[in-house]
C-alpha cells in the first residue's frame, strides 16, 4: 500500500543501498505477541509542533489497533539528537520508536560527530505524513511574488534577513537552498524554535522565512504574513491559489517537511511489518485523513524500502547543500 509516493531519479536510487526490511508481510508468533506493553513514540521536539501533531493524531488510533497505549514522549534538545540517541539505545523490540524528521538524515553532515549512523543504527518503517514549507514575508516587504522577492534581494545583497528554528533546521536549509538557487544573499537569524521566529516575523523584526504550513496558515489568513510560494512540487490543498516556488520563479526548487517512524536496528522483521500494516491502515481512515488535512498535513504511507530510499536521498541532497554553503551546527 502506498498512499503517496515520491519518485526519485533512477540513477539516484541506484546509488543508494536499501536499508530496510523486506516489505512482504511476515506474520508469526513474534508479531502476534507484539506489543506486550505500551509503545513509546519518541518525538525529538516540544509539544505542539507539526511533528508532535502527527504523532498524536496517528498514535491515538494506533493504540486501538495495537491493543496497547502509544505514549508520545517529547524529548527535545541538540537538534533532535537527544531523542534520537534514546531510541538508538533502546531494546530493539518495537516498544520504543522514533518520529523521524529531516534532521535525522541531515545531522551527520551538520555536526562533526553524531552518536549514530543512519543505516547502521535504524530501520525504516514508514513515512507517515508530509507538510509544505511556505515562503512567507512580512507585509512590509516590497514583493508580492517569488520573482519580485528575488529581484529585491538581488538589488540589495545582505540588506534583508530571514529567521529559522535554528542552524541546520528544516527552515534554515530550505531557505539556504532558496538563496543558493536564486543567487541572492540574506542574513540568517537562528532562533531556538520555529514559534519565536514566526512571532518576530509577524512583529516585523524579520523580513521573511520558510515556515511550516501548519504554523504559517493562520497568520496568512489573518493578513499578518504574505505567502509567496509552496516548497513542494505541487500546490497545497489549503492554498490552491498559491503557486509552488518552482512554478513561481525558481525552477527545480523543492524542500519538503516529512514525519516518519523508524525503529532501532535489530527490531524483528515481523514487528516492523506489523507496525507498517497498522500505521498505513490508520492513514487510510477518513477521520484521520481529515484531521491531518486540517493541520496542513498530507498522508504518505511509504513502504519500509521506499522510506529507506527516501532517507538516503534526503541525506545526499542536503549533505551536498550543507557542504557547499559551509553550514555548521552551533
Amino acid at each position: 500500500m502506498n498512499i503517496t509516493h515520491n519518485f526519485f531519479p533512477a540513477l539516484l536510487i541506484a546509488l543508494v543501498t536499501v536499508s530496510a526490511v523486506p516489505t512482504a508481510p511476515a506474520f508469526s508468533a513474534e508479531s502476534s505477541a507484539y506489543p506486550q506493553r505500551p509503545v513509546r513514540l519518541v518525538v525529538p521536539y516540544s509539544a505542539g509542533g507539526s511533528t508532535d501533531t502527527v504523532a498524536r493524531i496517528t498514535g491515538a488510533r494506533l493504540s486501538e489497533r495495537l491493543g496497547q497505549q502509544v505514549v508520545v514522549d517529547n524529548r527535545t534538545g541538540a537538534g533532535t539528537i537527544i531523542g534520537t540517541e534514546i531510541v538508538k539505545a533502546a531494546t530493539p523490540d518495537g516498544h520504543v520508536l522514533l518520529m523521524a524528521t529531516p534532521p535525522l538524515a541531515v545531522n551527520p553532515s551538520l555536526y562533526d560527530k553524531v552518536p549514530y549512523v543512519l543505516d547502521r543504527d535504524f530501520v525504516a518503517i514508514t513515512n507517515i505524513a508530509g507538510s509544505s514549507n511556505l515562503l512567507v514575508v512580512h507585509p512590509s516587504m516590497p514583493a508580492a511574488s517569488v520573482r519580485e522577492l528575488i529581484a529585491v534581494l538581488k538589488a540589495s545583497p545582505g540588506k534583508y534577513n530571514y529567521g529559522s528554528s535554528g542552524v541546520g533546521g528544516a527552515g534554515h536549509l530550505a531557505m539556504a537552498l532558496f538563496t543558493s538557487m536564486a543567487g541572492v544573499e540574506a542574513l540568517h537569524v537562528p532562533y531556538k524554535g520555529g514559534a519565536p521566529a514566526v512571532a518576530d516575523l509577524v512583529g516585523g523584526r524579520l523580513n521573511m522565512m520558510m515556515a511550516n504550513l501548519t504554523t504559517a496558515q493562520p497568520h496568512i489568513r489573518a493578513g499578518k504574513l504574505k505567502g509567496l510560494g509552496v516548497g513542494k512540487t505541487k500546490r497545497s490543498p489549503l492554498f490552491p491559489e498559491m503557486p509552488t516556488i518552482a512554478e513561481a520563479g525558481l525552477k527545480g526548487y523543492e524542500a519538503n517537511n516529512w514525519n516518519g517512524v523508524v525503529a532501532p536496528r535489530g527490531t524483528p522483521r515481523a514487528v516492523i511489518d506489523r507496525l507498517y500494516k497498522d500505521i498505513t491502515a490508520t492513514l487510510e481512515e477518513p477521520a484521520i485523513a481529515e484531521r491531518m488535512a486540517r493541520a496542513g498535513l498530507e498522508p504518505v504511507g511509504d513502504t519500509p524500502v521506499e522510506f529507506a530510499q527516501y532517507l538516503k536521498a534526503e541525506a545526499l541532497k542536503w549533505g551536498k547543500l550543507v557542504k557547499s554553503a559551509n553550514i555548521k551546527a552551533e
